[in-house]
Protein backbone atom coordinates (compact mmCIF):
# COMPACT_ATOMS: atom_id res chain seq x y z
CA UNK A 1 0.00 0.00 0.00
CA UNK A 2 2.96 2.40 0.49
CA UNK A 3 4.33 1.89 -2.61
CA UNK A 4 0.52 2.76 -4.28
CA UNK A 5 0.11 5.63 -1.99
CA UNK A 6 3.43 7.48 -2.80
CA UNK A 7 2.62 6.87 -7.02
CA UNK A 8 -0.69 8.23 -6.39
CA UNK A 9 0.47 10.86 -4.94
CA UNK A 10 3.38 12.02 -6.78
CA UNK A 11 0.52 11.77 -9.69
CA UNK A 12 -1.60 14.47 -8.01
CA UNK A 13 1.82 16.82 -7.50
CA UNK A 14 1.89 16.08 -11.65
CA UNK A 15 -1.13 17.56 -11.96
CA UNK A 16 -1.29 20.20 -10.07
CA UNK A 17 2.66 21.48 -9.94
CA UNK A 18 3.11 21.27 -13.74
CA UNK A 19 6.63 20.99 -15.81
CA UNK A 20 8.90 21.87 -12.93
CA UNK A 21 8.10 19.05 -10.70
CA UNK A 22 6.72 17.51 -13.61
CA UNK A 23 10.18 16.61 -14.58
CA UNK A 24 11.36 15.31 -11.01
CA UNK A 25 7.80 12.73 -11.28
CA UNK A 26 8.70 11.47 -14.58
CA UNK A 27 12.90 10.93 -13.83
CA UNK A 28 11.71 9.25 -10.17
CA UNK A 29 9.76 7.05 -12.31
CA UNK A 30 12.32 6.20 -14.76
CA UNK A 31 13.87 5.09 -11.83
CA UNK A 32 11.88 2.74 -11.12
CA UNK A 33 12.43 0.88 -14.28
CA UNK A 34 15.88 0.70 -14.08
CA UNK A 35 17.22 3.52 -15.55
CA UNK A 36 21.02 4.38 -15.21
CA UNK A 37 20.37 7.62 -14.05
CA UNK A 38 20.31 9.32 -10.52
CA UNK A 39 19.06 12.35 -9.60
CA UNK A 40 20.93 14.71 -7.69
CA UNK A 41 20.00 18.57 -6.30
CA UNK A 42 21.96 21.47 -6.99
CA UNK A 43 21.42 23.69 -3.47
CA UNK A 44 22.76 26.78 -5.78
CA UNK A 45 20.00 26.95 -8.74
CA UNK A 46 17.43 24.44 -6.65
CA UNK A 47 16.75 22.21 -9.45
CA UNK A 48 17.24 18.82 -10.25
CA UNK A 49 20.15 17.83 -11.81
CA UNK A 50 20.50 14.31 -13.90
CA UNK A 51 23.95 12.51 -14.12
CA UNK A 52 25.12 9.27 -15.11
CA UNK A 53 25.56 6.19 -12.75
CA UNK A 54 29.03 4.43 -13.51
CA UNK A 55 28.68 0.52 -14.07
CA UNK A 56 30.26 -0.37 -10.28
CA UNK A 57 26.86 1.51 -9.29
CA UNK A 58 24.25 -0.45 -10.72
CA UNK A 59 22.45 -2.63 -8.61
CA UNK A 60 21.48 -6.06 -9.95
CA UNK A 61 20.76 -7.95 -6.37
CA UNK A 62 17.29 -9.27 -6.79
CA UNK A 63 17.24 -10.51 -3.33
CA UNK A 64 14.88 -10.87 -0.93
CA UNK A 65 14.06 -12.40 2.50
CA UNK A 66 12.27 -15.22 0.57
CA UNK A 67 14.99 -15.59 -1.90
CA UNK A 68 17.37 -16.00 1.03
CA UNK A 69 15.01 -18.38 2.65
CA UNK A 70 14.70 -20.45 0.10
CA UNK A 71 18.57 -20.47 -1.18
CA UNK A 72 19.31 -21.66 2.78
CA UNK A 73 16.36 -24.37 2.50
CA UNK A 74 15.85 -26.03 -1.03
CA UNK A 75 18.98 -28.12 -0.93
CA UNK A 76 17.27 -29.90 1.62
CA UNK A 77 14.20 -30.48 0.07
CA UNK A 78 14.26 -33.99 -1.44
CA UNK A 79 11.43 -35.18 -4.49
CA UNK A 80 9.78 -38.27 -3.24
CA UNK A 81 8.96 -41.00 -5.27
CA UNK A 82 6.68 -44.12 -4.50
CA UNK A 83 5.88 -47.10 -6.51
CA UNK A 84 2.58 -48.98 -5.48
CA UNK A 85 1.69 -52.31 -6.91
CA UNK A 86 -1.55 -51.51 -9.08
CA UNK A 87 -2.85 -55.16 -7.70
CA UNK A 88 -3.38 -53.09 -4.19
CA UNK A 89 -6.13 -51.51 -5.78
CA UNK A 90 -9.55 -53.91 -4.88
CA UNK A 91 -11.56 -53.83 -7.88
CA UNK A 92 -7.40 -55.47 -9.11
CA UNK A 93 -7.67 -57.98 -6.67
CA UNK A 94 -11.43 -58.46 -7.82
CA UNK A 95 -11.45 -59.12 -10.66
CA UNK A 96 -8.04 -60.20 -12.07
CA UNK A 97 -7.63 -62.73 -9.24
CA UNK A 98 -3.83 -60.87 -8.63
CA UNK A 99 -0.68 -60.11 -11.10
CA UNK A 100 2.85 -61.72 -10.98
CA UNK A 101 5.52 -60.71 -9.42
CA UNK A 102 5.94 -58.27 -12.42
CA UNK A 103 2.93 -56.22 -12.09
CA UNK A 104 2.17 -52.94 -13.20
CA UNK A 105 3.19 -50.26 -10.56
CA UNK A 106 1.20 -46.83 -10.08
CA UNK A 107 3.72 -44.02 -9.10
CA UNK A 108 2.89 -41.62 -6.74
CA UNK A 109 5.33 -38.45 -6.29
CA UNK A 110 5.24 -36.35 -2.96
CA UNK A 111 7.56 -34.09 -1.59
CA UNK A 112 10.35 -34.20 1.75
CA UNK A 113 13.15 -32.75 3.45
CA UNK A 114 15.95 -33.78 5.38
CA UNK A 115 16.63 -33.25 8.96
CA UNK A 116 20.15 -34.65 9.63
CA UNK A 117 22.93 -34.77 7.40
CA UNK A 118 23.10 -38.35 8.10
CA UNK A 119 20.21 -39.04 5.96
CA UNK A 120 17.11 -38.80 7.82
CA UNK A 121 14.10 -37.47 6.00
CA UNK A 122 10.36 -36.61 6.79
CA UNK A 123 7.38 -36.69 4.69
CA UNK A 124 3.78 -37.42 4.72
CA UNK A 125 2.30 -40.90 5.66
CA UNK A 126 0.01 -41.07 2.22
CA UNK A 127 2.79 -40.27 -0.48
CA UNK A 128 4.68 -43.35 1.34
CA UNK A 129 1.58 -45.65 2.25
CA UNK A 130 2.36 -49.20 1.06
CA UNK A 131 5.47 -49.33 0.70
CA UNK A 132 8.94 -50.35 1.83
CA UNK A 133 11.85 -48.07 -0.35
CA UNK A 134 10.97 -45.37 -2.27
CA UNK A 135 13.63 -43.02 -5.00
CA UNK A 136 14.91 -39.85 -3.43
CA UNK A 137 16.00 -36.96 -5.82
CA UNK A 138 18.19 -34.25 -4.07
CA UNK A 139 17.61 -30.99 -5.48
CA UNK A 140 20.85 -31.24 -7.39
CA UNK A 141 19.84 -34.43 -9.16
CA UNK A 142 20.85 -36.86 -7.17
CA UNK A 143 19.08 -40.16 -6.76
CA UNK A 144 19.41 -42.38 -3.54
CA UNK A 145 17.50 -45.01 -2.62
CA UNK A 146 15.19 -44.44 0.55
CA UNK A 147 13.93 -46.77 3.54
CA UNK A 148 10.90 -46.15 5.12
CA UNK A 149 11.85 -46.11 8.81
CA UNK A 150 7.98 -45.18 10.93
CA UNK A 151 4.68 -44.51 9.37
CA UNK A 152 1.68 -43.00 11.68
CA UNK A 153 -1.18 -42.50 9.89
CA UNK A 154 -3.07 -40.63 13.18
CA UNK A 155 -0.93 -37.67 11.93
CA UNK A 156 -0.01 -38.34 8.20
CA UNK A 157 3.52 -38.36 9.43
CA UNK A 158 6.27 -40.47 7.83
CA UNK A 159 10.41 -40.94 7.83
CA UNK A 160 12.84 -41.98 5.92
CA UNK A 161 16.62 -42.80 6.21
CA UNK A 162 18.91 -42.80 2.71
CA UNK A 163 22.58 -44.05 2.50
CA UNK A 164 24.37 -40.84 2.22
CA UNK A 165 26.60 -38.75 4.37
CA UNK A 166 27.38 -34.45 4.87
CA UNK A 167 23.62 -34.29 3.33
CA UNK A 168 22.29 -30.52 3.73
CA UNK A 169 19.32 -29.78 6.52
CA UNK A 170 16.58 -27.99 7.27
CA UNK A 171 16.35 -25.82 10.67
CA UNK A 172 13.43 -26.38 12.30
CA UNK A 173 11.42 -24.07 13.95
CA UNK A 174 8.56 -23.02 16.37
CA UNK A 175 4.91 -23.43 15.53
CA UNK A 176 3.27 -22.53 18.61
CA UNK A 177 4.44 -19.00 18.47
CA UNK A 178 2.66 -18.55 15.04
CA UNK A 179 1.23 -15.17 14.38
CA UNK A 180 -1.98 -15.16 12.13
CA UNK A 181 -1.01 -12.95 8.78
CA UNK A 182 3.14 -14.16 8.92
CA UNK A 183 4.63 -15.18 6.02
CA UNK A 184 4.75 -18.68 4.76
CA UNK A 185 6.81 -20.25 1.56
CA UNK A 186 6.21 -23.48 0.71
CA UNK A 187 8.57 -25.60 -1.14
CA UNK A 188 8.02 -28.59 -2.99
CA UNK A 189 7.41 -30.88 -6.44
CA UNK A 190 3.92 -29.53 -7.11
CA UNK A 191 2.41 -31.62 -10.44
CA UNK A 192 5.77 -32.90 -10.74
CA UNK A 193 7.29 -29.55 -10.99
CA UNK A 194 10.63 -30.03 -9.09
CA UNK A 195 11.50 -27.30 -6.57
CA UNK A 196 8.83 -25.30 -6.95
CA UNK A 197 7.87 -21.98 -4.69
CA UNK A 198 4.98 -20.17 -3.42
CA UNK A 199 4.28 -17.61 -0.83
CA UNK A 200 1.72 -16.57 1.15
CA UNK A 201 0.61 -16.01 5.04
CA UNK A 202 -0.21 -18.27 7.57
CA UNK A 203 -4.43 -17.60 7.28
CA UNK A 204 -4.82 -19.31 11.04
CA UNK A 205 -3.69 -21.87 13.05
CA UNK A 206 -5.03 -24.52 15.28
CA UNK A 207 -8.07 -25.57 12.54
CA UNK A 208 -9.26 -28.93 13.60
CA UNK A 209 -9.06 -32.01 11.51
CA UNK A 210 -12.78 -32.17 10.64
CA UNK A 211 -12.97 -28.03 9.63
CA UNK A 212 -10.25 -29.71 7.18
CA UNK A 213 -12.26 -32.58 5.98
CA UNK A 214 -9.70 -36.04 7.32
CA UNK A 215 -11.57 -36.22 11.31
CA UNK A 216 -9.58 -39.66 11.06
CA UNK A 217 -6.23 -37.49 11.99
CA UNK A 218 -5.35 -36.35 15.44
CA UNK A 219 -3.60 -33.33 14.03
CA UNK A 220 -4.26 -28.83 14.82
CA UNK A 221 -3.70 -27.62 11.27
CA UNK A 222 -1.47 -24.74 10.06
CA UNK A 223 -4.34 -23.17 7.50
CA UNK A 224 -2.07 -20.55 4.79
CA UNK A 225 -2.93 -19.03 1.34
CA UNK A 226 0.29 -19.95 -0.40
CA UNK A 227 -0.08 -22.50 -2.91
CA UNK A 228 -0.31 -25.95 -2.26
CA UNK A 229 -1.05 -29.02 -4.73
CA UNK A 230 -0.76 -32.30 -5.14
CA UNK A 231 3.10 -33.28 -5.07
CA UNK A 232 3.73 -30.43 -2.05
CA UNK A 233 2.87 -33.42 0.22
CA UNK A 234 5.68 -33.77 2.57
CA UNK A 235 7.29 -30.61 2.04
CA UNK A 236 8.48 -27.54 4.48
CA UNK A 237 6.16 -24.39 5.02
CA UNK A 238 8.87 -22.03 6.19
CA UNK A 239 8.13 -18.71 8.20
CA UNK A 240 10.66 -15.75 6.99
CA UNK A 241 13.64 -17.25 8.44
CA UNK A 242 14.01 -20.01 6.43
CA UNK A 243 12.22 -22.37 9.44
CA UNK A 244 10.07 -25.15 8.79
CA UNK A 245 7.17 -24.29 11.06
CA UNK A 246 5.19 -27.09 9.58
CA UNK A 247 4.44 -29.92 6.95
CA UNK A 248 2.67 -29.61 3.61
CA UNK A 249 0.16 -32.20 3.78
CA UNK A 250 -3.47 -31.45 2.43
CA UNK A 251 -5.41 -29.27 0.09
CA UNK A 252 -9.27 -28.57 0.28
CA UNK A 253 -11.04 -30.03 -3.07
CA UNK A 254 -13.26 -27.62 -5.06
CA UNK A 255 -11.25 -25.04 -2.50
CA UNK A 256 -8.70 -22.04 -3.83
CA UNK A 257 -6.30 -20.72 -1.54
CA UNK A 258 -6.81 -23.22 0.95
CA UNK A 259 -4.03 -25.80 2.09
CA UNK A 260 -2.82 -26.96 5.28
CA UNK A 261 0.52 -27.86 7.38
CA UNK A 262 0.61 -29.83 10.31
CA UNK A 263 2.77 -27.93 13.20
CA UNK A 264 6.34 -28.50 13.34
CA UNK A 265 6.23 -28.81 16.97
CA UNK A 266 3.81 -31.84 16.40
CA UNK A 267 5.89 -33.42 13.83
CA UNK A 268 8.76 -33.14 16.22
CA UNK A 269 7.16 -34.97 18.64
CA UNK A 270 6.34 -38.16 15.90
CA UNK A 271 8.95 -38.31 13.93
CA UNK A 272 11.64 -38.88 17.61
CA UNK A 273 9.32 -41.95 18.10
CA UNK A 274 9.30 -43.26 14.67
CA UNK A 275 12.75 -42.61 14.27
CA UNK A 276 13.29 -44.43 17.53
CA UNK A 277 11.33 -47.70 17.32
CA UNK A 278 9.42 -47.14 13.96
CA UNK A 279 6.41 -46.28 15.54
CA UNK A 280 3.67 -44.22 17.34
CA UNK A 281 1.88 -44.50 20.70
CA UNK A 282 -0.93 -42.65 21.21
CA UNK A 283 -2.83 -41.96 24.46
CA UNK A 284 -6.55 -43.14 24.11
CA UNK A 285 -9.38 -42.78 26.15
CA UNK A 286 -12.51 -43.86 24.16
CA UNK A 287 -15.35 -41.58 24.23
CA UNK A 288 -17.08 -39.95 21.33
CA UNK A 289 -18.28 -36.77 22.35
CA UNK A 290 -19.94 -33.45 20.62
CA UNK A 291 -19.44 -29.52 21.79
CA UNK A 292 -22.11 -28.35 23.67
CA UNK A 293 -22.98 -25.27 22.18
CA UNK A 294 -25.76 -22.68 22.54
CA UNK A 295 -28.38 -24.57 20.23
CA UNK A 296 -28.08 -28.08 21.78
CA UNK A 297 -28.27 -26.32 25.13
CA UNK A 298 -31.50 -25.16 23.70
CA UNK A 299 -32.83 -28.36 22.43
CA UNK A 300 -31.75 -30.22 25.97
CA UNK A 301 -33.93 -27.60 27.65
CA UNK A 302 -37.24 -28.30 25.60
CA UNK A 303 -36.83 -31.79 26.71
CA UNK A 304 -38.01 -32.45 30.35
CA UNK A 305 -36.14 -35.48 31.23
CA UNK A 306 -32.57 -33.99 30.32
CA UNK A 307 -33.19 -30.55 31.30
CA UNK A 308 -31.36 -31.35 34.89
CA UNK A 309 -28.99 -33.81 33.47
CA UNK A 310 -26.88 -31.46 31.78
CA UNK A 311 -26.89 -28.12 33.49
CA UNK A 312 -22.88 -27.00 32.23
CA UNK A 313 -22.52 -23.98 30.17
CA UNK A 314 -19.55 -24.96 28.15
CA UNK A 315 -17.71 -28.37 27.68
CA UNK A 316 -17.59 -31.49 25.34
CA UNK A 317 -20.62 -33.64 25.49
CA UNK A 318 -20.57 -37.41 25.89
CA UNK A 319 -22.28 -39.42 23.77
CA UNK A 320 -20.48 -43.04 24.30
CA UNK A 321 -18.05 -44.35 26.18
CA UNK A 322 -16.30 -47.45 24.67
CA UNK A 323 -16.74 -51.14 26.48
CA UNK A 324 -13.15 -51.98 28.10
CA UNK A 325 -12.01 -48.55 27.46
CA UNK A 326 -10.18 -46.17 29.91
CA UNK A 327 -12.42 -43.76 30.15
CA UNK A 328 -14.83 -46.69 30.89
CA UNK A 329 -12.75 -47.98 33.86
CA UNK A 330 -12.08 -44.47 34.88
CA UNK A 331 -15.97 -43.85 35.65
CA UNK A 332 -16.91 -41.50 32.27
CA UNK A 333 -20.73 -41.89 31.51
CA UNK A 334 -22.85 -41.24 28.92
CA UNK A 335 -24.18 -37.77 29.59
CA UNK A 336 -20.99 -36.43 31.30
CA UNK A 337 -20.47 -32.72 30.39
CA UNK A 338 -16.13 -32.59 30.09
CA UNK A 339 -15.16 -28.70 31.32
CA UNK A 340 -11.69 -29.36 32.42
CA UNK A 341 -8.70 -31.83 31.58
CA UNK A 342 -5.52 -31.61 32.89
CA UNK A 343 -6.84 -28.04 34.52
CA UNK A 344 -7.16 -26.73 31.29
CA UNK A 345 -10.66 -25.68 30.30
CA UNK A 346 -12.66 -27.58 27.46
CA UNK A 347 -15.34 -25.88 25.19
CA UNK A 348 -15.16 -29.04 22.14
CA UNK A 349 -14.20 -32.09 21.67
CA UNK A 350 -11.31 -31.25 19.82
CA UNK A 351 -9.68 -29.34 23.37
CA UNK A 352 -10.47 -32.93 24.84
CA UNK A 353 -8.06 -34.74 22.13
CA UNK A 354 -5.16 -32.01 22.26
CA UNK A 355 -5.02 -32.82 26.66
CA UNK A 356 -5.17 -36.17 25.41
CA UNK A 357 -2.72 -36.20 22.79
CA UNK A 358 0.09 -34.60 25.15
CA UNK A 359 -0.84 -37.20 28.32
CA UNK A 360 1.58 -39.94 29.12
CA UNK A 361 -0.03 -43.50 28.28
CA UNK A 362 -0.77 -45.45 32.16
CA UNK A 363 -0.53 -42.34 34.01
CA UNK A 364 -3.42 -40.23 35.56
CA UNK A 365 -5.06 -37.91 33.97
CA UNK A 366 -7.11 -35.38 35.78
CA UNK A 367 -10.69 -34.84 34.18
CA UNK A 368 -13.71 -32.52 35.80
CA UNK A 369 -17.05 -33.28 34.41
CA UNK A 370 -20.58 -31.75 35.23
CA UNK A 371 -22.63 -34.81 35.69
CA UNK A 372 -26.26 -34.23 36.68
CA UNK A 373 -25.95 -30.86 38.22
CA UNK A 374 -22.51 -32.02 39.85
CA UNK A 375 -19.78 -31.40 39.44
CA UNK A 376 -17.00 -34.76 39.66
CA UNK A 377 -13.21 -34.99 39.56
CA UNK A 378 -11.86 -38.08 37.73
CA UNK A 379 -8.61 -39.51 37.37
CA UNK A 380 -8.11 -41.59 33.99
CA UNK A 381 -5.13 -43.69 32.76
CA UNK A 382 -4.58 -43.29 29.35
CA UNK A 383 -4.03 -46.45 27.14
CA UNK A 384 -2.41 -46.94 23.47
CA UNK A 385 -5.03 -46.02 20.91
CA UNK A 386 -6.45 -49.15 19.44
CA UNK A 387 -5.56 -48.79 15.96
CA UNK A 388 -1.54 -49.00 17.30
CA UNK A 389 -2.33 -52.11 19.41
CA UNK A 390 -3.57 -53.72 15.80
CA UNK A 391 -0.38 -53.02 14.02
CA UNK A 392 1.55 -54.71 16.04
Amino acid sequence: MGILHNKLAIGVILVVAGSGIGAVGGGYFRQQQGSQLTLTTNNTKHRPDWQPISSDRIQNDNTNFITTAVEKVGPAVVKVDAAHPISQNPLVKKFLGGLPSDEPLEKGTGSGFIVSSDGKIVTNAHVVAGVDRVKVTLKNGRVLEGKIVGVDRETDVAVLQVNAQNLPTVTLGDSDKLVQGEWAIAIGNPLGLDNTVTVGIVSATGRTSSQVGIPEQRVSFIQTDAAINPGNSGGPLLNSRGEVIGINTAIRAHAQGLGFAIPIQTAKRITAQLFATGKVRHPYLGVQMIPLTAELKAGIAKEPSLRSKVTAEHGALVMEVMPSSPAESGGIKPGDVIIKVADRSIETPHDVQQQVEASQIGENLKLVVSREGQVRSLDIKPSVFPAIVERD
